[in-house]
């Protein structure tokens, strides 16, 4: 650097050639002599640090208000009002965090943790017609804070929708007519699940159903995927490219959804059950298409064994379907 700096004539210009600053190049030219044994910035005897005897006062207060169960704030103030300051409160907190025996803290009881915990439901399903699914979805409208509900009850066997409705709230009276109706269409199941909505955990449908000798089953609180089914067939309807996303007034949600559900039943392949449609797993039409499939598959791999390293197997619906259920076998759509 000094030989660039002749030839330049500026250290500036040498500086800025070789690309170094200059506050870099005075500390390299002239480094500051090391401490032989530096103090950490945390032990340093700075003009604001709390004394170490009274830290340890304050720890002392601390563990002790903890064995009687008292907060850091309740002995934060008692040794305020007693006209004893020993640190700011945000202070106490600080040292109540370094304690090492955190053992005597009381522990404070939370809204999840005081619940009793909800059994885990476990619902199994060999045919249609045993266990169905239901849940409430909210279909956009125009207008915010307003939204149409979309009702819809799902078997999860086979993943027909056997019954639905469009309504403008949720109430428990129509949730029952709607299961009235379902009852009627397509009999009556074993069980029947769902989350724990007011509409869901309603008095009107626990008596209807107990009426007709069908368990009732619920979503454990904070789990999301207690159940899948019927969310599966709410993601299906909304992401579907013909969905609006917004409705004009309920006439349209209704009409969209009787368009929907038939298409769904009957012409959509659901990957949940090797690509066969709701209604064809439902009534067993599904084996003969199976057939189909199964002579096509074998026929090409005999015209073409090269492109593949095994025989290759037709997919079938699972012979068991369940929530939590080991051998749920089930995707999403």
């Amino acid at each position: 650097m000094a030989e660039l700096t002749r030839t330049t004539g500026s250290q500036r210009r040498a500086l800025a050639i070789a690309g170094v600053a200059r506050s870099t190049w005075q500390y390299r030219s002239t480094p500051r002599p090391r401490m032989p044994e530096p103090v950490e910035q945390k032990d340093r005897a700075y003009l604001s640090r709390i004394p170490t005897t009274d830290r340890t006062t304050i720890a002392k207060k601390i563990t002790a208000g903890w064995a009687v169960g008292h907060s850091v704030d309740h002995t934060f103030a008692s040794t305020w009002d007693a006209g004893v300051m020993l640190a700011g409160r945000r202070s106490w907190w600080r040292i109540a965090a370094d304690i090492e025996d955190q053992s005597a803290r009381p522990l404070v009881p939370t809204g999840r943790g005081s619940r009793t915990p909800r059994e885990k439901p476990v619902l199994t399903a060999t045919g249609p017609g045993q266990v169905w699914s239901w849940d409430i979805t909210d279909l956009r409208s125009p207008w915010r804070g307003k939204a149409f509900k979309a009702y819809s009850i799902i078997d999860i066997y086979s993943r027909k929708v056997v019954g639905w409705r469009v309504e403008e709230r949720e109430s428990d009276h129509l949730a029952v007519e709607m299961f009235q109706t379902a009852f009627r269409e397509h009999g009556i199941p074993r069980f029947v699940h769902a989350d724990s909505g007011p509409a869901m955990r309603s008095g009107a449908l626990a008596e209807l159903l107990a009426e007709h000798n069908v368990t009732k089953t619920h979503n454990r609180p904070y789990v999301s995927n207690d159940n899948p089914f019927s969310e599966s067939e709410f993601r299906t309807m909304k992401y579907r490219p013909n969905y609006p996303g917004t409705f004009e007034s309920l006439e349209d949600a209704r009409n969209h959804l009787a368009d929907y559900v038939p298409w769904y039943n009957t012409t959509h392949r659901h990957s949940g059950i090797a690509l066969f449609s709701p209604q064809q797993v439902h009534d067993g039409s599904w084996r003969h298409a199976h057939g189909i499939r199964n002579h096509a598959l074998q026929d090409y791999h005999q015209k073409h064994p090269e492109r593949f390293r095994t025989r290759p197997t037709t997919p079938a619906p699972a012979g068991i379907v369940g929530i939590n259920h080991l051998l749920d076998e089930t995707a999403t759509n």
